[in-house]
């Protein structure tokens, strides 16, 4: 089953877009998994259901998949605009809550994205170990979020990376964390996960990226980074570039790994 709507927001102040898939039978007797499923930067809560197949793939399983609208925010609390992450972390889950009935463990409870919402999964799953016991993330961007603000400020943003990203990206950043483009430690990606990983509560980390995606070389610094540091996860790769072809057989490997 698929739907598309809308959900008022406390913390946003707005009504929300937001995407649902399930399974073809629904029984009202039994907890589903939930999966929060994640949008990239250019997209929006349509993303995986209008150019995946995701709506197959969940015919026949055990998860309900919610997927919210968080525009350009890269699931932050933004300096000039909303509380996007608290929505998605606090709020969302309440409501969610409210309208399915869904697994509260965090073992079933798993947030995944692809590209700014792969992102955004990690951030989530690191910062709250305790709620979300899955997290896959595809082709991520900004796995090294705060070197990047570093390296803007110092030199300005580069004109690769606005041709890129888009000239938006300087307006974007600037929204978020303010003209002095300051440093959130919920957005150091290796941090959190020392962090996560010395509570004794850390997420099955399944990470994936293709091998002729601009971001590959990324993912093989932040794995070995992560390897360096003894924190446990999965990586796979093989060849695709950043694209929905990609993103849905991503999507796919990690349904099966995770026998959602």
């Amino acid at each position: 089953m698929r739907m598309n709507g809308t959900v008022y927001s406390q913390i946003l102040g707005i009504d929300t877009g937001i995407s649902v898939v399930t399974p073809n039978h629904l029984d009202s007797k039994k907890p589903y998994r939930i999966a929060y499923l994640l949008h990239g930067l250019y997209a929006n809560h349509q993303m995986w259901t209008d150019y995946t197949l995701l709506p197959h793939y969940a015919e026949e399983g055990n998860t309900i998949y919610i997927m919210p609208d968080m525009g350009r925010s890269f699931y932050t609390d933004m300096k000039y605009g909303g509380r996007y992450y608290t929505y998605l972390t606090e709020e969302l889950p309440e409501i969610c809550r409210h309208l399915f009935r869904i697994s509260s463990s965090r073992e079933n409870t798993i947030i995944m994205g692809g590209s700014m919402g792969g992102f955004g999964a990690l951030k989530c799953a690191l910062n709250k170990p305790e709620q979300y016991g899955i997290c896959c993330a595809f082709s991520s961007g900004f796995l090294f979020f705060n070197e990047l603000l570093t390296e803007i400020k110092l030199h300005g943003m580069s004109q690769e990376y606005k041709t890129h990203f888009g000239p938006q990206m300087e307006q974007d950043f600037t929204l978020i964390f303010g003209e002095t483009l300051e440093l959130l430690p919920e957005n150091d990606l290796l941090a959190l996960a020392s962090k996560a990983a010395g509570s004794g509560l850390f997420p099955d980390l399944y990470l994936t990226c293709g091998t002729e995606d601009i971001l590959y070389p990324d993912h093989l610094s932040f794995t070995q980074e992560l390897s360096n540091r003894q924190i446990p996860y999965a990586f796979e790769s093989w060849k695709g570039g950043h694209d929905y072809e990609y993103f849905s057989q991503a999507l796919q490997k990690a349904i099966t790994r995770f026998h959602l």
